[in-house]
């Protein structure tokens, strides 16, 4: 697709491109509505140089739909932002999303989309790589697309905020963890694309299947998703920004320099239920 405001490159072949020539604090309604066409195409979209206030943050993310509170990680709230959650690491406080996920699945309704910002950033590493589950799911074969397509799974957060050695601002282990069911397959509701959405960190089982049978299911897509062909990875800068649709997408920070500080604020936007 050619766009007449974007200056658009490519980063990967699966997934994400990087965007020039656009401040995301001052965007007209045509630029925003090339963006969002450019997001909808690549998945993951990457800008630089963005010094974004934090109103100018939300307004952004506020543009796509409804922002999402994240009911455990900690935010900005006692400064009169509770849509923007912080992700912070350095010598005593370990990365947070070092490992393969898709944002909130515990929830009915998961998340739509994220727009993260880089505050501060490590001199080397610290990296964050992406994943696209509509390529992951294209490259099954069309018997386990069919098998999966059947399936459900069930979501929770018991491997993640609800054990009490999270560290996050809240947690739910004096309570019966949040648990839902979604499609192990979802049909994208803009683009139409089929997707893999079951993720290592708050799947917690496949729905009809013995423990064995779901562990080594599981198993196999998880490491299905990470393969290189699927991914692409973003080095941050001070003041860089992504934006990623959740409901095609995973992702993961590399966690190669943990004792620097890293620094990332991220908005949410709601989404609807997967089908």
């Amino acid at each position: 697709m050619a766009y007449r405001n974007l200056n658009l490159t490519p980063l990967a072949g699966a997934l994400g491109a990087e965007v020039t020539g656009v401040d995301l604090g001052d965007l007209d309604a045509t630029t925003f509505d090339e963006i969002h066409a450019a997001w909808l195409e690549h998945q993951v979209l990457f800008f630089r140089d963005q010094d974004l206030t934090p109103e100018q943050h939300k307004a952004f993310g506020a543009r796509l739909g409804s922002l999402h509170l994240h009911p455990y990680i900690a935010s900005r709230k006692d400064e009169g932002h509770p849509e923007i959650v912080v992700l912070e690491s350095h010598e005593k406080r370990p990365f947070l999303a070092a490992g393969w996920h898709t944002d909130v699945t515990f929830i009915e309704s998961p998340p739509m989309a994220s727009v993260l910002r880089a505050v501060e950033v490590p001199a080397w590493g610290g990296d964050t790589l992406w994943s696209s589950m509509y390529a992951a799911y294209e490259a099954l074969s069309s018997t386990m697309q069919g098998l999966l397509s059947q399936l459900s799974a069930i979501h929770d957060t018991s491997k993640t905020f609800s054990r009490g050695a999270y560290p996050s601002e809240n947690h739910a282990n004096d309570q019966k963890p949040p648990r839902v069911e979604h499609p192990v397959v979802r049909t994208h509701p803009e683009t139409g694309r089929k997707a893999l959405f079951v993720n290592s960190a708050f799947t917690y089982k496949i729905k009809g299947m013995r423990p064995d049978e779901s562990e080594h299911m599981l198993r196999f897509l998880y490491l299905h998703i990470g393969q290189p062909e699927f991914t692409c990875r973003f080095h941050w800068e001070k003041n860089s920004v992504a934006l990623w649709d959740n409901r095609c997408t995973q992702h993961r920070a590399v966690a190669d320099n943990p004792t620097a500080h890293r620094r990332m604020e991220r908005v949410t936007i709601e989404g609807d239920r997967p089908r």
